[in-house]
């Protein structure tokens, strides 16, 4: 399917590996001219090679870590005005909630709730004057299912899906949509770190961790950076102007729910 949004420009957060890298590729596949980001030089210049070799794409590589100002200036410095908007950075690690002090969550708030509309503040008016926006946001799937271990950062990505549900009625008579994708379980370095520190608070085995992680998915597999970065292309793709507001669960079934 041509998703319409070849020639467009799109910036992805935390692409160097994992879900971002996942969205960076589809994109890219699309046509977009994407800029990815990450912490490490050589992890972002290698997936920025496969990525061109892959698709033909143009690919911008930026340094930067996207909680400061000067990462935030940096990657527009790339794309002053991009259509796509693709916000994702870690979260912190699973602890026991009585043991998160405030300054760990002041940290999540930050890295997970106010970085991201941070960036939204930048780059929404350019979209709204030029009729068209796509805004796309991982949160997690734990901002509607509770998951142990993760309440600073399903908190925090609450917080900014409520903050932003408002907003995307705002914009939406200006071509410009804002959205959340949930992931449940995927293949990334993050679950692998998360189900370790799962496996110390529990004080259990790794493998038995990912075990009772994997019991949960009615799939009974972990997702794919690929088929996440899928989902995100055509929710930024000219086909999804209609939709907005929404958060996208993708977890394999794992949230029991019917509505």
């Amino acid at each position: 399917m041509d998703l319409g949004i070849s020639g467009r420009t799109a910036i992805v957060c935390a692409s160097s590996k994992g879900l971002g890298r996942g969205c960076a590729e589809a994109l890219a596949e699309a046509g977009c001219t994407v800029v990815i980001n990450g912490r490490s030089s050589e992890t972002l210049e290698r997936t920025a090679a496969a990525i061109r070799e892959r698709t033909g794409a143009t690919v911008l590589a930026v340094v930067a870590d996207v909680s400061t100002k000067a990462g935030q200036d940096a990657l527009l410095a790339a794309a002053p005005q991009p259509d796509i908007l693709v916000n994702n950075n870690g979260g912190p690690p699973p602890k026991p909630f009585r043991e998160v002090s405030r300054e760990a969550l002041l940290e999540g708030v930050v890295q997970n709730m106010a970085t991201p509309l941070e960036l939204i503040q930048r780059v929404i008016d350019g979209m709204v004057e030029r009729k068209f926006g796509r805004i796309v946001n991982i949160t997690s799937a734990s901002v509607v299912t509770p998951l142990t271990g993760l309440d600073v950062s399903s908190a925090a990505r609450a917080g900014l899906t409520a903050f932003l549900a408002g907003v995307a009625r705002e914009v939406a008579s200006s071509g410009v949509t804002i959205n959340n994708i949930l992931p449940g379980v995927f293949d990334t370095d993050r679950i692998k770190s998360s189900v370790g520190k799962m496996a110390q608070m529990q004080n259990i085995s790794v493998e038995e961790a990912t075990k009772r992680r994997l019991a949960s998915v009615p799939a009974g597999r972990l997702g794919t950076p690929e088929e996440f970065g899928k989902l995100c292309a055509f929710i930024a793709s000219g086909h999804a102007g209609y939709i907005t507001g929404q958060n996208f669960l993708i977890d394999g079934g794992a949230f029991r729910g019917t509505f």
